[in-house]
């Protein structure tokens, strides 16, 4: 069973590391994964040996005060917390702001040569240093409450053995609370050289400065999501539903399936259904990209939250709720940002053993100083550093965040990425094998090309072919018949119809015989149609299937019939030649009319007249090859292709079980999407290797300068006030730098 929870409370990757590992190793649990940037936790376990709570119950245990299971619909109250959360650390930053500018300037007033404004006669250090003392008590009070959560939480983890960068900031800032404190004393007992032993606005400064990078790491993470937020926007509220003929306006959430629902002009439609009333044109560019209005009638389909644009129309619901197209696009973006790629597990490892080893660093940087000679408030400061500057956080966002906007950058293109390993894993593809029918061509057979003989006009020809293959049930007679009706002509009557198996079709239409078909029926038939060779062989080399059309045993044209080409197709596969990827074509069709339509595209290698039962043999063929395989198809025929490739990508106008098969679903059907994908997929393990670069690059050189290692060379020694801004600065940089992701461009 597969569970998925809210976490409320984790403040960096120590806190995401300490619950996978407390989880994992409850028994019946199969996998666990904490995501630090969605604060979401994906469990497998064996329902018949835990439940649910038995995994809750774990979380509670890893301290962590309550998680919840993610409900259906629940996207809303999710937001309005995020918002909530938001508001109150700005606020909480705004009182301890309040509070540490004058806190700073009584402390530092005296010591900064620059600060014109003495600091009032009744709080001079020098004349009234316990007064001096006492006002920085009364100011730093408000600030501690502020930032109260970091001791709470921070204490908490220290007593379940599992500290956390609150834990760093708790044990710091107390430090420099209790040594000040014990300095005020002495200050009371008349030891007034400890006026320059007060550190309470370090303690401040530190509070405020980590509420501050707090708060915009809370906005940050919250523009990371800006693409679910956007998709569920789309969704209207309410549907008016016909119930005992009478017409009523209910929420979308009491719509069932089999409600008959009424949709005026310009109206959103609610659910998925089948339209039972009505004409009308719908806007369905959320779905598929198309820009233009699809028309509707009694027996198309309609999906939730496309554009209804000029006429009412009635339809039966048949997906409500999270079965919709809508809800399944939603649900494959948020399950994407809620799962780790593989490049995590470096960061995962790194942040569970990150704060006891920054502690054990900050006490033994303490000892030595001490042993060295230098003063306790030296050497204290050293310690404060060393705890405030050593933050995991940078390490815990560096690889989620940038999963976030590349997921949610994708689904902005109709490009779904299932998950953060096929997200990492595409931009290592080298080769890609398209199937040819409804990929790489339209799928739908359309006339292309109509030859006349013996003096006949072209509208006759598609007449008389049109009216004699109404009875058939071929798809090239459909495309036939489609191709009359698209020009406006008037089909005829047509009688004694006889299907003449491998060879076409014969057929009477006002006393004249029509005969239609390949060579092989005019040759039976022994019409003479050797100067219309030249025509066939011709039309066959440009991947067309022409045939002949006799009328009273004479030879009068030719149609060529095609499934065509997608006009993306050719760019798209000149794309990714370009960006040095191996294309290659595979289908059922024979090898004449395949190299045709592979020489219009572009592609070099081919694998014809392959069964649909092989596809997936010849995708572990190139993966013998020792290449990364990518598999682009849109039938039931290529799922079990697109399982067996290392990246399965399916077309969005294709089936359930393609798209579910895949790794990565193209809403739009437009094969330009492909290399969009492949570069999505670089930029973003770019931006991620560069966030955790930066992370340890951050920590590496950070920990040594707060240990004082500038000092003994004669540099400057890191006061605990820069190494908390620092420490500030290096989550939002980190989550800044994730962001930068969504100025990428799709390919046109």
């Amino acid at each position: 069973m597969h569970a998925t929870m809210k976490i409320i409370g984790m403040t960096c990757a120590a806190c995401s590391a300490r619950i996978e590992r407390v989880v994992a190793k409850v028994e019946g649990v199969e996998s666990v994964s904490v995501n630090l940037a969605t604060e979401i936790l994906n469990c497998d376990f064996d329902d018949s040996k835990i439940s649910v709570d038995t995994v809750k119950q774990a979380v509670e245990k890893a301290g962590y005060q309550w998680a919840e299971l993610v409900k259906k619909g629940a996207v809303d109250e999710d937001k309005i917390r995020k918002e909530n959360e938001i508001k109150t650390l700005w606020r909480k930053f705004k009182v301890s702001a309040i509070f540490v500018i004058p806190l700073l300037y009584i402390a530092m007033g005296t010591m900064i040569s620059w600060i014109s404004a003495p600091v009032p006669t009744v709080i001079e250090p020098m004349a009234y240093p316990l007064n001096f003392a006492l006002i920085q008590i009364i100011l730093v009070i408000p600030i501690l409450i502020a930032g109260r959560r970091f001791y709470y939480v921070g204490y908490r983890a220290i007593w379940l053995r599992s500290p956390n960068m609150d834990s760093l900031i708790a044990i710091g800032t107390t430090a420099a609370i209790i040594y000040s404190l014990y300095a005020t004393v002495q200050i009371s007992l008349g030891q007034l050289a400890y006026v320059e032993s007060l550190y309470f606005e370090s303690a401040g400064v530190i509070i405020t400065l980590i509420l501050l990078g707090k708060s915009l790491e809370a906005v940050s993470k919250g523009r990371t999501s800006e693409a679910i937020k956007k998709l569920m926007g789309l969704a209207p509220k309410t549907a008016i539903v016909i119930r005992n003929d009478r017409e009523s306006e209910i929420p979308i959430e009491e719509v069932v399936p089999g409600d008959i629902i009424l949709v005026k002009p310009g109206g959103k439609i609610p659910v998925d259904g089948v339209v039972v009333e009505g004409t009308t044109a719908i806007d369905e560019a959320m779905l598929t990209g198309e820009s233009l209005p699809v028309e509707k009638q009694t027996g198309d389909k309609v999906y939730a939250a496309s554009l209804n644009k000029n006429g009412a129309i009635r339809f039966r619901a048949t997906k409500v709720g999270s079965d919709t197209a809508l809800a399944q696009i939603i649900k494959l973006v948020e399950d994407a940002q809620g799962s780790k790629a593989p490049i995590a597990q470096i960061a995962d490892v790194v942040s569970g053993y990150f704060v006891p080893v920054v502690f054990v660093i900050a006490v033994l940087a303490f000892a030595a100083w001490m042993l060295s000679g230098q003063s306790l408030v030296f050497s204290l400061k050293i310690f404060i550093a060393i705890l405030v500057i050593a933050c995991p956080c940078a390490l815990g966002l560096a690889t989620p965040t940038a999963i976030m906007v590349g997921t949610g950058k994708g689904a902005e293109n109709g490009i779904l990425i299932k998950s953060g390993g096929a997200l990492e894993l595409t931009h290592k593809i080298q080769t890609i094998v398209f199937d040819k029918t409804g990929t790489i061509t339209e799928g739908k057979p359309e006339v292309t090309d109509i030859v006349t003989y013996g003096g006949n006009e072209r509208i006759k020809i598609l007449q008389m072919a049109a009216s004699a293959e109404k009875g058939s049930e071929h798809p090239l007679a459909d495309a036939i018949v489609k191709g009359a009706d698209q020009e406006g002509i008037e089909l005829l009557a047509g009688k004694e119809f006889e299907a003449i198996p491998g060879q076409g079709i014969k057929v009477r239409i006002d006393n004249d015989l029509i005969l239609i078909g390949n060579k092989k029926l005019m040759e039976v038939q022994n019409i003479e149609s050797e100067h219309a060779l030249k025509d066939a062989d011709r039309l066959a080399g440009e991947g067309k299937t022409p045939m002949y059309i006799a009328v009273n045993h004479k030879l009068a044209g030719m149609i060529a019939v095609a499934d065509v080409v997608k006009t993306s197709s050719a760019r798209a596969i000149k794309k990714l030649t370009d960006m040095g990827i191996e294309v290659v074509m595979i289908t059922g069709d024979n090898s004449r009319t395949a190299d045709a339509i592979a020489a219009q595209v572009g592609i070099k290698r081919v694998l014809s007249e392959v069964l649909p039962q092989d596809k997936s043999n010849e995708v572990k063929k190139l993966q013998a090859e020792g290449k990364k395989v990518a598999m682009v198809g849109d039938g039931i025929n290529d799922a079990p292709a697109l399982a067996q490739a290392d990246i399965g990508i399916a077309i969005g106008s294709g089936t359930d079980v393609a798209m579910e098969s895949a790794d990565i679903v193209l809403m739009h059907s437009d094969l330009m999407d492909v290399p969009t994908a492949i570069l999505l997929s670089k930029h973003t393990i770019r931006n991620i290797k560069q966030n955790l670069f930066w992370a340890f690059a951050y920590n590496v050189t950070g920990i040594p300068v707060a240990a004082g290692i500038l000092f003994l060379f004669g540099g400057p020694l890191l006061t605990p006030m820069f190494a908390a801004a620092a420490m500030s600065l290096s989550s939002v940089s980190v989550l800044s730098n994730a962001l930068r992701l969504k100025r990428f461009k799709a390919q046109h």
